[in-house]
Parts: C-alpha cells; structure tokens; sequence
C-alpha cells in the first residue's frame, strides 16, 4: 500500500508539472501564437531537464 501511495504520488506531481506547463504554453499562445509554441519547447525542454536532475532514487 505504501508503494502505490507513493507511486501515485510522483505520478501526480509529474501530471501537475506537465498540466501547468501546457496552461502556460497556452496562455501565451492566446496572446501571441509562435511564442506560445516557443513557450511550450522551453517548458518540454525545462520539464525534461528537471526529470532527469531529479535524484529522486530508488532507495
């Protein structure tokens, strides 16, 4: 049970990171659609950065 509270857990905060990083790709893409694009490969590119400095292991 611990184990799937945790999983559970991680998978949220990543689906948070990813929604709010679309929110803020979309919301510029309203005002300006080529930054909203631009926006969004900067976040995917931020967001795949952070997953992979994470240090979160396994043990």
């Amino acid at each position: 049970m611990k184990n799937l509270k945790k999983v559970l857990g991680d998978l949220l905060s990543d689906f948070v990171l990813i929604l709010g990083g679309a929110m803020i790709a979309v919301g510029v893409g309203m005002i300006y659609l080529p930054a909203g694009v631009i926006a969004a490969g900067v976040l995917v590119v931020a967001g795949v950065a952070l997953d992979n400095r994470g240090g979160g292991g396994d043990a």
